[in-house]
This record gives C-alpha cells, structure tokens and sequence, in this order.
C-alpha cells in the first residue's frame, strides 16, 4: 500500500472566461490554477474539485483533456501528471424532509459521469453554472442519481450552523433525510474532529473526512487526510472509504477545533460569549446567537460502543495560520523544500531554522506537534495561535 495526500473539497471560483461559479470563490480559483497549485506548491496526491457540474468549467475539463495535458484514469478519476483529480459538485438540499439547508458532495468516476449528472441537475437547478445550488429534489431521490452514476455521496461540514446536516438540516438523525445505507462518508467540517463526533451513536458507522472547504488557492489543504491505496483512482478512493481490500483512510489532518469559525457558541451581534442559559449576551446583553458546533454536538450526544478501528485525527496548524510567517517567508520554505506537505511532514526542524528565523521555526514544530496555544473561534471568525 503506498501513501497518497487528498483534499477532496476545493470550489471553482471562476470558469476559463471569468464567470463566476462559486460566489465567494477567489478569481484565481479556475480548474487549471487549482490542479498546477495543488500538485506543484501544496504536493497533494488527490484532490476533488467541486463545482465541476457547470458547464463551462467541463469545456475547460474536455479543453485540457484534447490538448493531453488531463487524461483518465482506466479506474477512474482524472491525471494531470501525478495529480489524480476527483470531479464533483456541491449541492443544497431543502426538501420537505429538512428542518434547513443542508450541503452535500457528490463525486464521480469519469467525465462523462459527471457531464450526464449535470444534464440531469438543468432539470432541477435554477442557475447550473453556479457552485452550490438549491436543488428542488429529495435527498433520497439525489441520493439515487449519484448511485445510479456510480458516484459518492457525502453529506459537507456537517456541524456548521448554516447550511451542514447537523447544523440546522435535521432534529436529530440523518435518517430524517437520508437513506443512511447510501452515504459514503461524512465531512466533519472546520470545527470537529474526530473525538466530538464520535459522541453520536449513528455517525460511527461512516468513515470521517477532512477537506478544505477552499475558497482561496491558499485554502487548499488547510484540512486533508492521508489515504492508504494500491493506486491514486476513484475506485481505490471508493475502496479507502468503504474500508475494503486493505484501503483506509490511515490519519486525518485538520485544525483543532479551537480554530474553526464556528466552535464556540456566541452572540449574533458582536460575537462575545453567549448565555444559553440565561438567554443573552455578558458583552451586551443581545438575545440572539449563533450555536456553536461543540454546543449542538453536546445535543446530539447518544450512547453506544465506538467503532473498533478509527484513524487518528492529528490537530495540524496550516502554514498560513503560522503568526509572522508571510507570503514572502512561505515562498522562501517552498523554494527550499518544494511543497507545504514537505515542510509540515518531512522536513526536519534543524533544516527549517536554516532558511526562516528561528522564532517562527519554533512555531512550525509546535504546530506538528499539537502544543500551540489557541484562542476559540466562533460565529463566523477563525479561533487563532496565540503564542508569541
């Protein structure tokens, strides 16, 4: 079995020509930028890039492909050189079934996959060139779409209080929504690891992921996982998730829940702690707020056995949370080492202090070894190192 680095949660901020998909995306993040930035500065093996629905954005796909620089996999997913490319799409789902909004991932083999899924979604979206759409279907009836393609379907960020399963999607079970026999795995999203959700009964079933979320070229693996497989394919990946023929997710690496948007609970209007109890803000005495992730866990937590065999979740500080470590600084490491999956899992510390000052150095070795001090996050604002 050999070691491969994904992060299969990265948005298409613009198409080849400009237009916007996801909204909030950065220009930058067209598909040709996102797989030359993953494989060559961030050394990912396997990436999913959602959006890939739009229809511009497969122009771009078939673009590359007739140019040979993308080619597929016999076992699917897509080769840019030793970058394996998983095409997806995110989409909303409010149907009857659901207490709010709720995201879900859904990937797929080939491209012609994923071409035939997005036909089928022009019957179901108002808008197929943007990321992130309400579809006006059932999560049950999607659910069966992607099987039908032989895809994979994972419920994204499943604790954030907008627009996540758990958030404010369902009361209590994913069962509400979801056939849970056709769920492959389950995004913990920013501000959960594994030890929080693993206090819900009914989630121990799933194999948990760690993707980025990006939005920015640099957001790229700020959370991902180390997958073990004979190959970098969406059937090995498929393997890894089902934890079949000695495939597995072996280690996720994500923030500490400390530094996600949306750890703590805190009040709506100038995000200070918040008095669930008592019904307001000791800031400013505001009476609404935004529930943190850890809070609504807390309501969720059931009883039973927890899985025999769970991949270690190891709290990792993204580079660009480092204090005092900038564009410049960054460039300079890369420059060095080649990748930010080197420099936070190969290179030796006494390498590092060559090249940076060893102040910022020292914070890096913190970092991979979980003893930064953090400061929570929460409503909307990251949690942040706090050490000088």
């Amino acid at each position: 079995m050999k070691r491969f680095f994904a992060d299969l949660h990265i948005h298409i901020g613009r198409t080849f020509t400009g237009k916007p998909v996801k909204i909030t995306g950065a220009k930058s993040l067209t598909f040709t930028n996102i797989i030359r930035h993953a494989r060559n500065e961030k050394g990912l093996d396997i990436i999913g890039i959602i959006d890939c629905h739009s229809p511009e954005v497969i122009l771009e796909i078939e673009d590359l492909a007739q140019k040979g620089f993308v080619t597929e996999h016999k076992e699917g997913g897509l080769q840019y050189g030793d970058l394996t490319i998983i095409p997806g799409s995110e989409l909303e789902i409010y149907d009857d079934s659901c207490k709010g909004p709720i995201h879900v991932l859904c990937y797929f083999p080939t491209l012609s996959a994923m071409k035939d899924f997005s036909s089928w979604l022009t019957g179901y979206l108002k808008n197929i060139t943007l990321s992130s759409q309400r579809i006006y279907a059932s999560g049950r009836m999607l659910q069966e779409k992607v099987k039908e393609l032989d895809g994979l379907f994972i419920p994204a960020h499943v604790f954030t209080p907008f627009k996540s399963l758990f958030g404010k999607g369902v009361e209590r079970s994913l069962s509400e929504v979801f056939d849970p026999d056709l769920i492959d795995a389950i995004e913990l999203g920013l501000s959960a690891d594994t030890m929080m959700a693993d206090q819900i009964a009914e989630l121990h079933r799933y194999t948990f992921l760690t993707n980025s979320d990006a939005h920015s070229l640099k957001k790229i693996a700020r959370e991902y996982q180390v997958l073990e497989m004979e190959a970098p394919t969406f059937a090995e990946l498929h393997k890894a998730l089902a934890g079949k023929e000695k495939c597995r997710v072996k280690a996720n690496y994500g923030l500490d829940p400390l530094l996600g948007k949306y750890h703590q609970t805190v009040c709506s209007e100038c995000f200070g702690p918040f008095d669930e109890e008592n019904g307001k803000c000791r800031n400013c005495n505001h009476h609404k707020f935004i529930k943190g992730v850890a809070d609504r866990i807390s309501e969720l937590k059931s009883s039973g056995g927890l899985p025999d065999v769970r991949p270690p979740y190891i709290h990792q500080v993204p580079l660009e949370f480092i204090p005092g470590l900038g564009p410049k600084m960054l460039e300079k490491l890369l420059n060095h080492f080649g990748t930010e999956m080197a420099i936070l899992h190969d290179v030796p510390f006494s390498e590092i202090s060559k090249v940076i000052p060893e102040k910022t150095a020292m914070l890096i070795g913190k970092a991979r070894e979980g003893k930064l001090n953090l400061q929570a996050g929460g409503g909307g604002k990251y949690g942040r190192i706090v050490d000088s």
